[in-house]
């Protein structure tokens, strides 16, 4: 399976404790689900394909954990799960998007991952990595507008941020 690593990074506006109760609303309801879908769809036809298409199949699942305390940061693992040829499920994409503090009112959100090359393309088919990674600066900048947002939840007890050492799966299966 072959894979590409991503990693980027955009600056929110708010203080470290809105936003990770802002992320903890976002991954805790179908949000944070359906802003990927959106993304992965966006990107698809962005790109000139269509979703399920030749090359790019439909984003089928979107899983989340946390957000989970690491140090000064708050880090929600995220998963996308497309369909691979034969019909099995595929993760498309695993990554951490990282709260860390820059200031006294401001983050950085920060994306590291890899996409992963659905088994059976041919080395040079990456029509779904490219999809992955368009999908995922889109869902980067809306996750950074949220947090962003004074309207958006973050009052206190609003949204849980899992302590270290404690795990919780969201957003179950999607179709």
């Amino acid at each position: 399976m072959r894979g590409m690593f991503i990693a980027d990074e955009v600056r929110a506006e708010a203080s470290h404790a809105a936003a990770a109760a802002r992320l903890a609303t976002l991954a805790r309801g179908s949000s944070l689900t359906r802003a990927s879908h959106a993304a992965w769809d966006a990107a698809t036809a962005s790109a000139g394909h269509t979703s399920p298409g030749p090359g790019v199949p439909r984003l089928t699942r979107v899983r989340s954990q946390g957000p989970l305390l690491r140090g000064a940061a708050a880090v929600l693992i995220l998963r996308w799960e497309t369909v691979s040829q034969s019909g099995r499920p595929f993760p498309a994409l695993d990554a951490d998007i990282t709260l860390v503090p820059d200031g006294e009112h401001a983050v950085l959100v920060r994306l590291t991952g890899v996409c992963r090359q659905p088994p059976g393309t041919r080395p040079g088919q990456t029509a779904t990595q490219t999809v992955a990674a368009a999908a995922i600066r889109t869902l980067q900048t809306h996750i950074a507008g949220t947090i962003s947002d004074p309207a958006a939840p973050a009052a206190e007890g609003s949204a849980t941020v899992i302590p270290p050492g404690r795990q919780a799966w969201t957003s179950p299966a999607t179709t």
